[in-house]
């Protein structure tokens, strides 16, 4: 069975709820239903590059966000609700967020008078959007586990304004920081210690007990998903230096990669791809962006692009 990062099938279902409620008609692939519990992130990128272009609105991520509810974060949700503090629920977060999604990170950063959470994107497709819907979801789930009792100081993107930023205050109720240093939710210490309304701390400790198996069975498939957050963070390291950071010969990472049904070579294309396109659609210079993703030169670039996608990064960028 192929292994790439993957997203719970809830949070997909919730794309494909609001693109019905605002009327968008998506590709056919996501009309049927799924039997299946998780959705490849490759899969989740063409999704929501579909329903950001279907949508007329530049802020649908936020929407998206705001509407999201705990269902929709599977099992990680049911804990986070039922934790008994906010404190609580944010280390939950940390351990458990895998669950939701494996396209980005949480981290909690405390300094004494404020307390951030930080969120860092793995993916690139659609990322401002993503970004927006995640932290959106953030703090609109905390102020309904605390029955609105949670005050947010600030919310903070490191992308620039999709549309007029008196928007994001009017739908978020909190000042935002664009082109900031992290996405992150920040708010006063004191926060940590607000009570959830829905605290169970017998249902959290069971449904701790499933989430852990679920972390295992993730775990174990997921070779592919660390060469992936590797190659994202060194693009120009080829597959022996992957293999010497994670500890294996290239032979034996060729070998268990094959296991998972996949190929550094397969992983490495696909990310390349993934970071060269949005990079582009974000104005990035072709030059600058070779030498980023590890080629000789512009013309190797160019020759590995249109190989990818059957265009020139110059077409790519008019189109």
């Amino acid at each position: 069975m192929t292994h790439t990062p993957t997203v719970t099938v809830h949070f997909s279902q919730a794309i494909l709820q609001a693109a019905r409620r605002l009327g968008l008609r998506l590709p056919e692939e996501w009309a049927a239903p799924t039997h299946q519990d998780r959705v490849d992130l490759a899969h989740q990128d063409r999704l929501w590059d579909h329903f950001c272009q279907a949508a007329d609105d530049p802020l649908v991520g936020l929407e998206l966000g705001l509407a999201l509810q705990v269902g929709h974060l599977d099992t990680a949700g049911m804990i986070l609700m039922s934790c008994e503090t906010v404190g609580e629920a944010l280390d939950s977060l940390l351990d458990y967020h895998p669950i939701v999604g494996e396209g980005g990170d949480f981290l909690v950063a405390d300094d004494g008078p404020r307390v951030a959470v930080r969120y860092r994107p793995r993916y690139a497709t659609r990322r401002p959007e993503r970004v927006e819907a995640v932290l959106a979801s953030l703090l609109n789930l905390t102020r309904w586990s605390t029955g609105h009792a949670f005050r947010a100081e600030a919310l903070t993107l490191r992308h620039a304004a999709l549309d007029a930023p008196r928007r994001y205050r009017e739908r978020l109720g909190v000042p935002v920081v664009f082109e900031a240093p992290h996405n992150a939710l920040v708010f006063e210490t004191d926060q940590l210690h607000l009570p959830l309304v829905h605290a169970n701390p017998a249902l959290c400790r069971h449904l701790r007990g499933l989430a852990d198996e679920l972390l295992a069975r993730l775990d174990d498939r997921a070779l592919s998903a660390r060469v992936g957050a590797l190659i994202r963070e060194h693009p120009g390291w080829g597959k022996e230096r992957i293999a010497d950071r994670l500890g294996m010969s290239g032979r034996h990472l060729i070998r268990r990669l094959a296991d998972e049904g996949t190929s550094f070579k397969l992983l490495r294309d696909t990310l390349l791809r993934e970071r060269a396109e949005q990079a582009l659609r974000d104005g990035r210079r072709v030059a600058d962006l070779a030498a980023e993703l590890g080629f000789s030169d512009e013309s190797a670039f160019t020759k590995a692009f249109k190989r990818w996608t059957g265009e020139t990064p110059a077409r790519f960028r008019a189109r």
